[in-house]
């Protein structure tokens, strides 16, 4: 898990000005495998079908605790250094929140919120199937940045489901930007709004994400969201 170094910097730095940062090649070709294989027998604790809830069309399923191994490492080690980008982010707009330097500590503060069922989640999309425009909000404790990985190799095993990230901007038409990912690759982002540098200082744009529609094949993809639901 996670080949090669992660510069945290340009990750801030890429948060700061265009919304989202790619990391290459976090997961292995053979993590992924282990990770699509396990959408038959990883424990679960819920699976929503989105035709059903007016979502898209497609299904995920969320984990259930103790989480996979493999999903386990990936959230611990991932937040720490999002906290500190996430706590500078709290700065800039007032947010007056401070996030703890560990998960652990973190996922208690959601807990006694009220907030303990695990959010991170395998999606699975055939052809035909996209994921309409959304936020991952689970209660009123949330961390403000998530993850999310392509399982699945673009061209080979599916074409279409483009990763879509849209900004709502104050007095402004929306801005979208498509995300090129491929197999093993992450891409970080907010789950609701950003800070934005303007001519008055910071100001806050929200943020909405979602999957365009598969145009062939079968596209999986692993979310870590670092907030607990209620």
């Amino acid at each position: 898990m996670t080949r090669g170094s992660i510069d945290w910097t340009v990750v801030a730095t890429a948060l700061d000005a265009h919304g989202y940062a790619v990391l290459p090649d976090l997961l292995s070709p053979t993590e992924c495998d282990s990770l699509c294989d396990g959408w038959a027998s990883a424990d679960y604790r819920s699976e929503v079908s989105m035709a059903r809830h007016g979502f898209g069309r497609g299904i995920y399923r969320y984990y259930a605790y103790p989480l996979p191994e493999v999903v386990q490492r990936l959230r611990a080690s991932l937040y720490s250094p999002l906290a500190g980008i996430a706590n500078r982010w709290s700065d800039r707009l007032g947010w007056g929140l401070a996030y703890p330097n560990h998960h652990a500590d973190y996922l208690a503060r959601c807990h006694l919120n009220g907030q303990g069922r695990p959010t991170p989640l395998i999606l699975r999309y055939s052809t035909g199937d996209w994921n309409a425009l959304h936020q991952d909000v689970y209660g009123s404790e949330i961390f403000p940045l998530q993850v999310a990985i392509l399982l699945s190799r673009p061209k080979q095993d599916f074409s279409g489901g483009e990763f879509i990230l849209t900004e709502q901007r104050p007095r402004m038409q929306s801005r979208a930007e498509v995300v090129p990912l491929a197999r093993g690759d992450a891409v970080v982002f907010p789950v609701r709004d950003r800070p934005v540098a303007g001519t008055r200082g910071d100001y806050r744009v929200q943020m909405r994400h979602g999957v365009s529609r598969i145009l062939s094949g079968e596209r999986f993809t692993l979310g870590i969201i670092f907030h607990d639901a209620a």
